[in-house]
């Protein structure tokens, strides 16, 4: 058996110990200790009671834990493979619901996790963290020595991925006899060019994640639905001191605070604009100042709660004043655009009948579309894209809709050379029998009239 290398944690602590994950009699709503010096993150009592008053069901944590571990499982299985090796952070913290500086590891591979078809879960962990898994039952063992990319290893890279390749072949070797299929989401090159030299056969990962992680149970739609009530309050306090005068970036900054004081995560983008800079679409939010009569866009694209992603869009007319008869039509194109869009959401639909059947956007509009019409969400962006008609050829693939998806319906209307843009979107669930909308945030009345 392979031997544990300077960069694990000691043998005796190397497995984790039941034991030292604490007991208590008290409990929140979701299934977690209500334990106010406890390690893991989570929603604050803020949220708590928002969603109490909104008649809004927390999640039961140990129930969805499990559900996704076993969705990863299945897909191990559905492909023969002898396991699944990730170091994408949103995919551990899917398969172990272990979260650690997740936007600086995405950047700096130090965290990796190795799941085989039937076995126990390995997590490597950055140095001096293995006790933010304490509480997590489904993390069987805690190393270290998974991080073999250049600002951590130097010219000693092709040592560290070797090293940490025998590993993962022991490990093969272990519990999946002699299955050399092995599954990884992404990696650096060294890793790739050690499993070459260990005979193992390296596979694409993400589609096997992708697929497990695109179908949510009704327990998995409470905690999304959980980060969207709590996003929404943050937008709803964003609106409420949006006035002429303001920079983008103390708007934005509303937001980023209603988040974290919720218990979210963060933020995937700025994209917040006003006045010209809404056309064309992507420009982030800046210290531009916000005037009269203005279009405020943006995309919330946030990491709320639980790491679930919130992902709709609003604009909003700055002032006291009335809209002019272009920014009424702008954001009546975009919202009969979705609305329209969303009606089509339902099982077995295929994305290229989706990308055939959606309303197109007027001509004017086209050149400067948004990069997909729908998309699915999780804990982020993901699978599928489906895009429009004039991008199918290129970037379209086939697959359809199953109950349990999560799409979010996109529209950005906005003219070459026009002075402003609209940018709306919605956040769906796929039922057994079509869609429900899970976005509850209104849209701006002075726009639609």
């Amino acid at each position: 058996m392979f031997q544990s290398n300077p960069f694990s944690i000691s043998p005796s602590n190397r497995k984790i110990d039941p034991t030292r994950r604490r007991v208590t009699q008290a409990r929140r709503p979701d299934g977690s200790p209500a334990d106010n010096d406890r390690v893991e993150i989570g929603p604050t009592q803020l949220a708590f009671d928002e969603w109490q008053a909104l008649g809004q069901q927390a999640p039961d944590l140990e129930a969805l834990r499990h559900y996704r571990l076993g969705r990863m499982r299945a897909e191990i299985q559905k492909h023969d493979l002898a396991g699944l090796l990730l170091f994408d952070p949103l995919n551990i913290r899917y398969a172990t619901d272990c979260t650690n500086m997740q936007l600086w590891i995405t950047h700096n591979a130090c965290r990796a996790c190795y799941i085989p078809a039937d076995g126990p879960v390995i997590l490597w962990d950055f140095h001096g963290c293995d006790h933010l898994s304490e509480h997590l039952p489904l993390v069987s063992e805690v190393r270290h020595g998974a991080a073999f990319f250049y600002f951590e290893a130097g010219d000693r890279m092709a040592e560290f991925a070797d090293r940490f390749a025998r590993e993962i072949d022991d490990l093969m070797r272990q519990h999946s006899g002699g299955n050399r299929r092995l599954a990884v989401d992404k990696m650096e090159i060294p890793g790739v060019y050690a499993f070459e030299k260990l005979r193992v056969e390296v596979l694409p990962g993400q589609g096997v994640t992708e697929h497990a992680r695109a179908i949510k149970d009704s327990n998995e739609l409470n905690a999304m639905r959980c980060a969207i009530r709590a996003s929404e309050a943050a937008v709803a306090e964003m609106e409420a001191v949006l006035r002429p005068g303001m920079t983008e970036n103390a708007l934005w900054a509303i937001l980023h605070h209603g988040n974290i004081i919720r218990g979210g995560e963060w933020i995937e983008t700025r994209l917040l604009s006003s006045g010209p800079r809404t056309n064309p679409w992507y420009q982030e939010c800046g210290p531009r100042v916000i005037q009269d009569g203005d279009l405020v866009a943006f995309d919330t694209d946030l990491i709320g709660p639980y790491g679930y992603c919130s992902d709709f869009s609003r604009t909003w007319l700055c002032g006291e004043g009335q809209a002019n008869t272009t920014q009424k039509e702008l954001y009546k194109i975009a919202y009969e655009h979705i609305t329209a869009n969303r009606e089509l959401l339902k099982p077995g639909v295929s994305f290229q009948e989706l990308t055939e059947k959606a309303l197109r956007l007027p001509e004017p509009y086209r050149e400067q579309r948004y990069g997909v019409c729908y998309h699915g969400v999780g804990l982020c962006d993901e699978y599928p894209s489906i895009r429009y008609p004039e991008d199918f050829d290129s970037s379209g693939y086939g697959g359809q809709l199953e109950a349990g998806m999560v799409i979010c319906v996109e529209a950005y209307v906005g003219a070459v050379g026009g002075r402003e843009g609209v940018k709306l979107e919605d956040q769906v669930a796929i039922t057994e029998t079509g869609y429900e909308n899970l976005v509850r945030y209104p849209f701006d009345s002075r726009l639609l009239d």
